[in-house]
């Protein structure tokens, strides 16, 4: 019998904010690569998650949520989510299950980008545990005379639900060819980066109002010399120490008092809550020290992007 072929190439997980783009991506790799938050615009940069079989490989890239765009960031943004789309083999169209069979304006734009874009597409529609199924027959039925989808996926990644099968129709529409990266490779996001985020996570979860928008967290110093577990250190047992310090940059000065808190008791909050979910990540003690710097209006200059990594 001929071996089986093996196939691999890129998908990217394209749509409106909080559709659950993340979520999915994390489901899919097992690991938290990309930040969750109810709040619009988590994501900011594009985030490669590698998921590797004997009989293939996808190389999935989460992105921005699709919106209007009235600021720099936001811009640069939905400039990220369309270039993601336009250098992958196949698009997944993530929205929402819903009881209203509508094509709402935002997914309109959205579909209007993928005509141009002409790639392969499927539509992925998630979170199938908040609606009656019967309400899902109409929903595809509409959306499928508005694109001309090669495949329907209804899913819910928080659940777990028929992300397997998801994963294995897009292998099946992947172009054969060889590994793209190396077995062990989990994601190119370096550790500085995913702490940066498990930081500004935190910020989103324990902060409201105008607060997480205005946000952005850098790490300036990360010493891992002491990293190495001691000899006879149990496995699966935090070993070794990482030194880590890290910057949450505001546009305000009273936005710095928010994030600060009375007697310093909410940036206490979000250092211990990020702390613990960096040991877990990195598999060692840490160390965190956090402060909050003003940058003012940074969202809104090229320069003030360029300074807090988003170019």
């Amino acid at each position: 019998m001929p071996p089986s072929t093996h196939r691999s190439g890129f998908a990217a997980l394209i749509g409106r904010p909080n559709v659950g783009k993340s979520t999915l991506l994390n489901q899919l790799t097992g690991e938290k690569l990309a930040i969750v938050s109810p709040k619009p615009q988590t994501t900011r940069n594009r985030i490669l998650g590698v998921v590797t079989r004997p009989e293939g490989q996808v190389a999935f890239l989460d992105t921005p949520g699709i919106h209007q765009a009235k600021g720099q960031l936001n811009r640069y943004m939905v400039d990220v989510a369309l270039q993601a789309a336009d250098e992958v083999d196949l698009v997944l169209f993530v929205i929402e299950a819903s009881d209203k069979v509508e094509v709402g304006p935002g997914n309109r734009v959205i579909l209007e980008q993928l005509q141009k874009l002409g790639k392969p597409t499927f539509l992925v529609i998630n979170k199938i545990d908040t609606v009656p199924k019967l309400v899902l027959l109409p929903l595809i039925d509409l959306y499928q005379r508005e694109f001309p989808f090669a495949e329907v996926i209804p899913i819910s990644a928080k659940e777990d639900d028929g992300v397997e099968e998801l994963f294995r129709t897009v292998l099946s529409h992947m172009p054969e060819g060889d590994a793209l990266f190396p077995e062990d490779v989990l994601t190119d996001q370096a550790e500085r980066t995913l702490v940066a985020e498990y930081v500004r996570e935190q910020v989103l979860r324990h902060c409201h109002q105008e607060i997480p928008y205005s946000t952005a967290v850098v790490v300036d110093f990360f010493d891992e010399s002491e990293r190495e577990p001691l000899p006879g250190t149990p496995p699966g047992k935090l070993a070794g120490l990482i030194r880590i310090s890290g910057s949450i940059y505001v546009e305000r000065d009273s936005q710095k008092a928010i994030i600060i808190g009375k007697q310093g008791q909410m940036l206490k909050t979000i250092g211990t809550d990020a702390r613990k979910a960096i040991q877990r990540l990195l598999g060692a003690h840490v160390y965190l020290s956090l402060r909050v710097r003003v940058e003012p209006r940074w969202s809104e200059r090229p320069e003030g992007l360029k300074k807090l990594g988003y170019e």
